[in-house]
């Protein structure tokens, strides 16, 4: 090749080394390639289910506590920290009423999915005040994770 680029540069082959160029160059931005993304189509469930939530990563500063006995019960898009997952019933709830013994002012959830019993604790408005909790949680309990979901909130 680079003999070729000699022999034409010597006989005066410009006119012919430019068009040569410029062929390779046109049909190099001609050809198109294929791309193909293989994602899990939860990925794509999850994406829609988060946009609107106003979920937000930032630690939120903690307002006034609020009377839940005369307060109006609602739902909202929050997060909770899971604290048990498995099959065994019994102790799913053992471990309820462990977290209830050292956390008496946080509210627990037990909810059944086939096959598996999940233990659901906090109603958190931060991701940030989830994560707080989940790591003090870790020296007591076993696979502790922040999910996003419904949570009660008191106003």
């Amino acid at each position: 090749m680079h003999k070729l680029l000699q022999t034409l540069v010597k006989t005066g082959g410009w006119f012919t080394l430019l068009v040569c160029i410029g062929w390779v160059d046109a049909h190099a931005q001609q050809s198109k390639g294929r791309v193909e993304i293989v994602a899990d189509p939860l990925i794509s469930v999850m994406q829609r289910n988060r946009k609107g939530t106003n979920i937000t990563a930032a630690s939120e500063s903690r307002s006034k506590p609020v009377d839940k006995s005369t307060a109006t019960r609602t739902t909202t898009m929050g997060f909770r920290v899971q604290i048990y997952s498995g099959a065994d019933r019994s102790e799913a709830y053992a471990e309820q009423a462990r977290f209830k013994n050292l956390y008496k002012d946080i509210d627990t959830y037990v909810t059944y999915e086939e096959p598996n019993y999940r233990v659901k604790v906090g109603d958190f408005r931060s991701r940030g005040e989830a994560q707080n909790l989940m790591q003090g949680l870790r020296r007591q309990f076993n696979n502790v994770f922040v999910f996003t979901e419904e949570i009660f909130v008191y106003q």
